[in-house]
């Protein structure tokens, strides 16, 4: 079993259904309102779990209802939360998503205690977690910490994924600590400077990251599914023909299913071919925690 390890963020997802996204200024009437646990960190938790891994959660939430909801959540999942730290300055964060009929969404994060997640804290829980395989990273968190928990993992032998989202530029101090990158379409335009609205541009921009001296450069192309590039091959993966209802944490749950792969040993491909399906499955029900599937049902997928 693989043991992975997440820092990063823990929210609660604050959902609204409505026939479309709303227009600046605009206001329209909603379908229904969830409120549902999610966090670009503990959905990829949340989704590691659920595909057999060993998890542990690196982070802060509030001191007030919403945190104490989330903690309850991730340990109902079975994942270690002892490095969770509560804190009692700052409120839990947030995300305000606005999902339409299509299943497209609209989301803004108030980060809180998030935010608040210190590299020394950050250090020392991944020290404390020895061994582990893989650690997962997002920019959900304060950047110093971000780098601190890479460089902590990358000194004992272990992967680090990174999921550099929400986008915004990198320090090359972070990249040189990365093994497996994990971008979408408007991220990889962000860290290289280069187009990627096309299969082609799309192509140029992950070897340009690739040339990082990173192991892999997994893209993911939304709809059209994932290029996954490494030294010696360039795949493209075509997306699951499956009817969408929502399209919130479909990435987390990519990133998730190749950090579970990767840290069973398997090759990049097929690593990111578990991440191809549990993201198809993801789209397939509403909201984020509650939308992601198991194994068993990843597997019945790819058969």
């Amino acid at each position: 079993m693989a043991h992975i390890v997440v820092v990063g963020s823990l929210n609660m997802d604050l959902v609204v259904r409505t026939p479309r996204l709303p227009l600046p200024g605009e206001t329209i009437l909603g379908h229904d309102f969830r409120t549902i646990p999610g966090g670009k960190g503990a959905n990829q938790a949340v989704v590691a779990a659920r595909l057999g891994a060993r998890v542990s959660m690196v982070g802060r939430v509030g001191d007030d209802a919403f945190g104490r909801t989330l903690l309850d959540q991730m340990a109902r999942e079975g994942i270690d939360i002892t490095h969770v730290r509560v804190d009692e300055a700052a409120p839990t964060g947030i995300a305000m998503i606005t999902v339409d009929n299509e299943g497209q969404n609209s989301i803004v994060v108030a980060s809180g205690a998030n935010f608040r997640l210190t590299p020394a804290q950050a250090a020392a829980a991944l020290d404390t977690l020895q061994p582990y395989d893989v650690l997962m990273l997002q920019l959900e968190s304060p950047l110093d910490a971000v780098m601190a928990a890479a460089r902590s993992a990358r000194d004992v032998g272990a992967r680090v994924i990174l999921n550099p989202a929400p986008a915004r530029p990198l320090p090359d101090a972070l990249l040189d600590a990365v093994d497996v990158l994990i971008p979408n379409e408007s991220e990889a335009a962000l860290l290289t400077g280069m187009p990627t609205q096309t299969p082609a541009q799309a192509e140029v921009a992950a070897r340009r990251l690739l040339a990082r001296e990173l192991q892999a450069v997994i893209l993911t192309l939304g709809g059209a599914g994932a290029l996954v590039m490494t030294e010696n091959e360039s795949i493209h993966l075509p997306p699951h023909q499956v009817e969408v209802v929502d399209t919130t944490a479909a990435g987390d749950a990519f990133v998730a299913g190749v950090a579970v792969g990767l840290g069973e040993g398997m090759a990049v491909v097929e690593a990111a071919r578990l991440g191809n399906g549990a993201g198809a499955l993801t789209v397939t029900r509403m909201g984020a925690q509650s939308s992601f599937p198991t194994r068993e049902e990843v597997l019945a997928m790819l058969i």
